[in-house]
């Protein structure tokens, strides 16, 4: 069975996504980012949510975490949480 390793930072507006999005291009540390901005719980662990199979999270972020390139920011991406810069880092 496929699973994934995924980050992500989840923040309010995609206006703010995009800024982060921005300053992480830019040479900011993803994991700094998401304990700075991130509105998760998971923020404080660098936004890192371990391991998981495809349906164990709402649809947009299931779609990237197992059909987009790993190791890319992917986003904002907008579910019923808000908006998300999704981290693939690993999937098997």
């Amino acid at each position: 069975m496929t699973t994934a390793r995924a980050r992500h930072i989840l923040v309010a507006t995609e206006e703010k996504a995009n800024d982060i999005k921005q300053q992480i291009a830019d040479g900011a540390d993803f994991a700094e980012m998401a304990q700075q901005h991130s509105s998760c719980p998971s923020g404080r662990s660098g936004g890192d949510l371990g391991e998981f199979s495809p349906g164990q999270m709402v649809k947009e972020f299931n779609d990237v975490c197992f059909n987009d390139e790993v190791g890319m920011v992917h986003g904002p991406v907008k579910t019923q949480f808000g908006y998300h810069l999704i981290e693939v880092t690993k999937r098997d």
